[in-house]
C-alpha cells in the first residue's frame, strides 16, 4: 500500500497510469493511526484505501506487478504459477525483501516504540527509493492502460 501511494505520489494527480496494490491478506482493518498519519504528512490521504486481495484478474491486468517480500513472491509463484520481482530487485538488482513487520520485529507487539521506527523506516525507504524505481521503468511499454499493482 505505501509504495502504490509513493508512486502516485511521484507520478501526480494528472498521470495517466493507473497504479494500486493488492496483498496476498486484505484483511479487513483501519489503517494504523501512525501509518495513516505519516503518509498524510507526505501528502497521501488514505480515507478511502480499501484493502484488496490479489487475484488472478488482478494479477492478469498489471504490466508490472511486483512483490515487496519473499513470502509475497511465492505466494504469487504458488498460486498463479508467475514469477514476479521484488521492488529491490527493480531499483538494485538485488533479490532482497522488504521485511514486513512482524519478520523484523518479532515481539512486535510488545515492542511498540521500535514497530513504530521500523514502519516509518519502511515508508522512507520506498518513497525515497520510489523515484529509481520509476527511473528503472524505461524497458517497460507505458500507455495509460498499463498498471502496476
Amino acid at each position: 500500500m505505501v509504495a502504490e501511494y509513493a508512486l502516485k505520489s511521484l507520478l501526480g494527480p494528472t498521470s495517466p497510469y493507473i497504479v494500486g496494490s493488492a496483498g496476498i491478506e486484505a484483511l479487513p482493518a483501519i489503517i494504523h493511526p501512525v501509518i495513516a498519519e505519516y503518509l498524510l504528512a507526505k501528502g497521501s490521504d488514505l480515507s478511502n484505501h480499501v484493502p484488496r486481495k490479489l487475484s488472478r484478474d488482478l494479477l492478469d491486468e498489471a504490466t508490472l506487478p511486483v512483490a515487496m517480500g519473499l513470502n509475497h513472491s511465492e505466494f504469487i509463484r504458488q498460486q498463479f504459477s508467475r514469477d514476479v520481482r521484488l521492488f529491490n530487485e527493480i531499483c538494485f538488482q538485488k533479490r532482497e525483501p522488504i521485511l514486513d513487520l512482524h519478520e523484523a520485529i518479532p515481539d512486535w507487539q510488545l515492542n511498540l516504540v521500535a514497530s513504530r521506527d521500523y514502519v516509518v523506516s519502511v515508508i522512507d525507504y520506498i518513497w525515497d527509493t520510489m523515484p529509481i524505481f520509476l527511473s528503472t521503468l524505461s524497458d517497460v511499454n507505458h500507455t495509460p492502460e498499463n498498471r502496476c499493482t
